[in-house]
C-alpha cells in the first residue's frame, strides 16, 4: 500500500496519506500516484477508515507533476503517462468516503487539480494555488478544465489557467475553492479537529451524499429528485439513521458506526 514516496497512517478513523518527496516539493511520481490509488482501494472495505486526508511533507503540499521526468516524454508516451494521472483523479472522485486535501505552502499544476478532485480543501493561511501549466506552454490536465469552471465559473477559470499566476488561500476561499483557511501555526491541530468531525459522523450518509452531488453534474432535476427519493428509502434502513433519531429524542450526541 504505502511506499517511500507516500506515507500511510490510520488513526482514529482517519487514513492520513502524506506525500513524501519534500526535497522536490512533493512533485508527483508514478510511485506516489500508485500509492494513493492502492491506499484508497484498501480503505474502501476497511471499517477503521471513515475519512481520508492527503497532505504534503516539508514546505509544501506539492509542486505538481514531475517536470524533470515528464519533459523527456513525447507523442503517445505522454498520452500513456497521463492515463495514470486520470486513474488517480477518478480514484479520488469515485472513492465512497470523504477525501479532504490539507494544503500548506504550494499546490501547483496537477497538485492543484488533485486537490480539486477531493471533496474538500483545508488550507493554511499564506498557502498558494497555481495553475502553472501555461508557464511551460501546456494546457491543464488532471481534470482542471472540468473542476475549476464548475467552482469559480468559466471567466475566472480561464483567468487562472491563462495567467498561471498564484492566488493565496484567502482569495481561494472567497472564490469557493477552499472550504476553510487556518492560521499556519495552528494548521495541523485545527485541520485535524475539522477532519475528526467527519471521522465520527454518519459515514454512510456522507457516502450517499457524495454520490448524489457527483451525479448531479450529469443529471437533470427530475432525475436527481427521483434519485434522492430512492436513496432516502435506503438510508432509513441504516443503523446510523436509527441512532441519529434515538440521539435526537434523547437529546444526546449520536454515536455513529457507519452502517
Amino acid at each position: 500500500m504505502g511506499n517511500e514516496h507516500l506515507l500511510v497512517k490510520v488513526e482514529n478513523g482517519i487514513m492520513k496519506l502524506t506525500l513524501n518527496r519534500p526535497d522536490s516539493l512533493n512533485a508527483f511520481s508514478y510511485e506516489m500516484k500508485q500509492g494513493i490509488i492502492d491506499a484508497l482501494k484498501e480503505a474502501r472495505n476497511n471499517d477503521d477508515v471513515r475519512v481520508v486526508t492527503i497532505q504534503g511533507a516539508g514546505r509544501a503540499f506539492s509542486a505538481g507533476g514531475d517536470v524533470k521526468g515528464f519533459h523527456k516524454l513525447g507523442g503517445t508516451s505522454v498520452y500513456d503517462a497521463l492515463e495514470h494521472t486520470n486513474e488517480l483523479v477518478m480514484a479520488i472522485r469515485s472513492f465512497e468516503k470523504p477525501v479532504i486535501a490539507l494544503v500548506h505552502g504550494y499546490a501547483a499544476g496537477a497538485a492543484f487539480n488533485y486537490a480539486l478532485s477531493c471533496d474538500m480543501i483545508i488550507a493554511a493561511e499564506g498557502s498558494k494555488f497555481i495553475m502553472s501549466f501555461t508557464k511551460i506552454g501546456l494546457v491543464t490536465d488532471g481534470g482542471g478544465s472540468y473542476f475549476l469552471p464548475r467552482i469559480v465559473g468559466a471567466q475566472r477559470a480561464k483567468e487562472l489557467l491563462f495567467s498561471a499566476e498564484p492566488i493565496d488561500a484567502k482569495q481561494a476561499f472567497e472564490w469557493g475553492i477552499v472550504n476553510r483557511v487556518i492560521q499556519a501555526d495552528e494548521f495541523e491541530e485545527k485541520a485535524m479537529e475539522f477532519v475528526s468531525k467527519y471521522a465520527n459522523g454518519p459515514s454512510k450518509a456522507y457516502e450517499m451524499t457524495k454520490k448524489l452531488v457527483n451525479q448531479s453534474f450529469v443529471s437533470d432535476l427530475d432525475e436527481m429528485l427521483e434519485l434522492e427519493r430512492l436513496t432516502q428509502v435506503i438510508m432509513m434502513q441504516t443503523e446510523d439513521y436509527k441512532e441519529g433519531i434515538a440521539a435526537f429524542k434523547e437529546k444526546r450526541e449520536a454515536k455513529y458506526i457507519g452502517r
